[in-house]
Formats: C-alpha cells, structure tokens, sequence
C-alpha cells in the first residue's frame, strides 16, 4: 500500500510537471513568433533599405554578415550564462538588447549606424537554443524528456515559421502603404519586441539546472578575432578585388581556427566545447548545422533582391513589387513551417536521423532545381517551397537533437553550438555571396552601373546552397542508427528487430 501511495505521488508530481512544462512553452510560443517576425519582416524590404542608405544590392549581403558574425559571438555566450546563472535571464536580458537594436535601427539614418544596430539586433539568434535548455531542463525526470524536447520544439519552431509568414507579408503590406516613411515601416517589429521582454519578465519561470564554471573570456576573445578578421577580410576583398592582400587577410583569420581550438580543448569550462563535437552522434549534427546556415541564413537576402530584379531592365530576375515579393517569402516560410511541424511525427515512423537526412536532402534538391529554372515565378516558388521543408525540419530537429546528445548540464551548450555553426556558416555564406553578386555586375545604357546583383552570382548561390545541404546530407549517414531516439524507443526497435531476425 505504501508503495502505492509513493508511485501515485510520483505519478501526480509528473502531471504537475507535464503541466508546468507545457505552460512555459505556451508563452514561449510567443517569444519564437516574435523571432520569426524579425527574421521574415525585413525581408522584403531590403531592397528599398539599399535604396534608401544608397547601397547596391550586392551590400545587402553585408549586413546579414555583420549580423551573422555578432550573432555567431553571443550565442555561445549567452549558451554558457544561461548553463551558469539560468536560462531565463539570459533570454530576458538579450530580449532587452534587442528591443533597443531593433528601435534604434528604425531611425539610423546612414550606412554605418544602421548596420551596427542590425547587428545588434541578431542577439534574438540566442532565444531558440536558450529556450530549448530552458524546456529541456523543466521536463527532465519525466519518462520522455527527449521527446517532450522535440515536440515542445517543434511547437516554437513552427511558431518562428508562423511569425515569419505574418513578418513577411506584414513588412510587405507596410512597405507599400508607408513607403514614403520608411523609419516608422522599421519602427512596427519593435512593440512585439518590447512584448516579448514583459513576456519573459513576468509569466516565464526559471530552469532548476545549473552548472559551475565561468565565462571563457579568452576564448569569446579569440572567437571575436577569428570572424573579425575572416569579415574583414571578404570586405577588403570586396573593395580591393584586383590585388592579392585582401586575401591574405582571410587566409590569415582562417589560421585563427587552430588556435581557438587549441585554446579551448586546454580549458576546464571553455566557451565552445570542442569535446562535445567528439560524440559519433554530435559532430554530424554541428557539421549540418553549419552548412544547413550557409542557405537558411545566407540565402536569403539574395533571394529577395533577385525577386525585385527588373527583368525588362536586367534580363533577369522576376520584377516583383514589395507586397509580392512578402508573398514569396510567405510560401517560402509555410513550407519551411510545414517541415518544422511535421518532423516529430515523421521521427516517430522512421528515425530522427533519417529525417535529418531526407531534410538535408530535401534542401539540397530545391536549391540546385532553381539553377536552370529561375525565368518564371512558378519555378522559384516550386525550388524555395522543396527546400523550405527541409529547412523546416532541420531548423527543429537540430537542436533538439544536439539537446538528446549532450551529457547533462551541457544542454544549452550543444544546443548554442547547433546555433553558432549555423550562423557561423551564414556569416561566410553571406560574404562570399556578396563578392558573388557584385562580380560581373551589369552595365546599363550609357555605361551607367546597375544596382543589381549578377546573374551569374545568382546561380553561384543556388549552387553552394544546394552543394552544402548535400555534403550535410552524406555526414548524417554517419550518425548512429537510432542516435537521438528515447531509450523506451531505442529498446522497442532492438526487440522488434531481434523478432524479425529470429522470426
């Protein structure tokens, strides 16, 4: 009777939980929605941005590098504070960092200003990892920790899509209406910010797990050298294309990496765990997070400005106004949300690593499609649509999956490292693609040079996107069969196998 007694308690300690679980992803929903409307709203909108700070189309590329690179910095950062003092207050302080980026950033009048508060504004790239050790943490103890984490991921995830859908067709409408206004078009993402951080502030509890250590300042230095450099230099390249110094500067940022690595495998409590990656189940899941960033974050940009190209004017492009361009990007975001929200279930019939794989496969084949078939809406719509629903399932299975290989009180570290390679590969993806765009850049009548991008940059990004997502879909043929799954599932399938052979 005793026992009885003690397994009811257990039992309604573990609804209790499950509830309060399910309560804290319930207003985190919200915080991923707001992610997704910063990501979608501006999209559209880059080109009269360009026009406006009197760039060419070919720069645009430059503010998603910048952005990339800060973010590349605070996700681990603000990963191992989380581990240390509490993943709810990281994400409420970098709320706050980003309500003030994204507000100073509608009134940036010059080049300068507008792309230190843009990067700034990338600090929202932490939220996803931060909440899902934040999630993980409130379900441990509970029999299906693992799954709870990918379906209450998939849940946030699927809401980043939804708000990127509403953020792009949003930015698209108010461009078009306040036009003439742009600094109160950029204004509208803040109040949902500014949201976001009473959100946190007041409903969201704490995680219980912590661990000891302190911040890797030499290694957050290290870091910032390396991607300092390796941008500095794809910038030099860009302004100096004829000489060779400019690349010996990125030659010389890439010798960083050794370094950096050296430096953090001597370090107790280092800011990137390098031993995590020496798990057969972690380092195929870093390796596709860094080239899945190459098209979810580097691809992006290009994608809009070449929907604008007028091509009565260019020969190429598809002519769109902002609302339609807001459009692609909306079926664009619903495939990637269609992918997001299906990947629990397609896990639960096969395995979490075949749906990594036939994600990254997914993505591979949209991207290279649109290399011969780029002339007509339809095509561009059928390629982004393939690839947004790998892309979908990626952006949710990866951390959870770097979440189920992680040893305990590393969760928001593997998750933040899924986050740094991703930005990380879109960081380098978007400057290449710039030097890409601007080289071969068309003539107009009367010598006059154009403001968009090539079209042979073009398809150099529809190429490397869909080589990338390939080479991601050959490293996860290397993780174990049944990495990722609970152990209740993992000791299923090894019955019914042993069934089946002795059968």
């Amino acid at each position: 009777m005793q026992q009885s007694a003690t397994q009811r308690s257990g039992s309604r300690a573990g609804r209790w939980q499950a509830r309060m679980t399910a309560g804290v992803v319930g207003y985190l929903v919200f915080v991923e929605f707001t992610s997704g409307v910063l990501q979608g709203y501006y999209i559209p909108l880059l080109t009269d941005i360009a026009r406006h700070l009197g760039i060419n189309d070919a720069d645009v590329n430059w503010l998603e590098a910048g952005q990339l690179m800060l973010s590349a910095i605070a996700v681990p950062v603000l990963a191992k504070l989380g581990d240390l003092h509490g993943h709810r207050r990281m994400l409420l302080w970098s709320a706050a960092v980003v309500a003030v980026a994204t507000i100073v950033l509608a009134f940036a009048q010059t080049f300068p200003v507008f792309l230190l508060a843009w990067a700034v504004q990338g600090v929202y790239a932490a939220w996803l990892p931060l909440q899902v050790a934040l999630i993980y943490s409130r379900s441990r103890g509970l029999p299906d920790t693992a799954a709870r984490t990918r379906r209450a991921t998939g849940l946030i995830v699927a809401a980043l899509q939804l708000g990127a859908i509403v953020g792009a067709l949003t930015g698209g409408v108010i461009g078009d209406l306040l036009g003439d206004a742009l600094w109160l078009v950029l204004l509208a993402p803040g109040v949902l910010v500014v949201g976001v951080v009473v959100v946190v502030w007041r409903l969201v509890p704490e995680g219980t797990d912590r661990m000891q250590g302190v911040v890797d300042s030499g290694g957050a230095a290290l870091l910032t050298a390396v991607l300092l450099v390796v941008t500095g230099g794809l910038t030099f390249v860009r302004l100096n294309g004829d000489e060779a110094w400019p690349w010996l500067v990125v030659a010389a940022g890439l010798l960083l990496v050794w370094p950096f690595v050296r430096y953090e495998l001597r370090q107790p409590d280092p800011l990137v765990d390098f031993r995590v990656l020496r798990s057969s189940a972690m380092w195929p899941v870093q390796l596709t997070a860094g080239l899945f960033g190459v098209s979810v974050l580097g691809a992006q940009g290009p994608l809009s400005t070449f929907a604008r190209t007028d091509p009565d004017v260019y020969g190429y492009g598809l002519g769109l106004s902002t609302s339609s361009v807001s459009l692609v990007i909306g079926a664009y975001v619903v495939s990637m949300l269609v992918g997001a929200s299906q990947f629990a279930r397609v896990s639960r019939l096969t395995t979490p690593r075949l749906t990594l794989i036939g994600a990254a496969a997914l993505v591979a084949t949209g991207y290279l499609l649109l290399v011969p078939f780029h002339d007509q809406l339809g095509q561009v719509l059928a390629g982004m649509t393939v690839a947004g629903v790998g892309s979908g399932a990626l952006v949710a299975a990866l951390p959870a999956a770097a979440a189920a290989a992680a040893p305990a009180g590393r969760t928001a570290v593997a998750t933040g490292l899924t986050n740094t390679t991703k930005v990380i590969g879109g960081m380098f993806a978007s400057s290449v693609f710039a030097l890409a765009l601007a080289a071969g850049a068309p003539v107009l009548a009367g010598g006059v040079e154009g403001t968009a991008g090539s079209l042979t940059g073009y398809v150099t990004v529809w190429t490397i996107c869909g080589s990338t997502a390939l080479i991601a879909a050959v490293a996860l043929v290397f993780v174990p069969r049944l990495a990722f799954a609970d152990p209740a599932q993992t000791e299923d399938r090894t019955v019914a196998a042993r069934e089946e052979t002795a059968g």
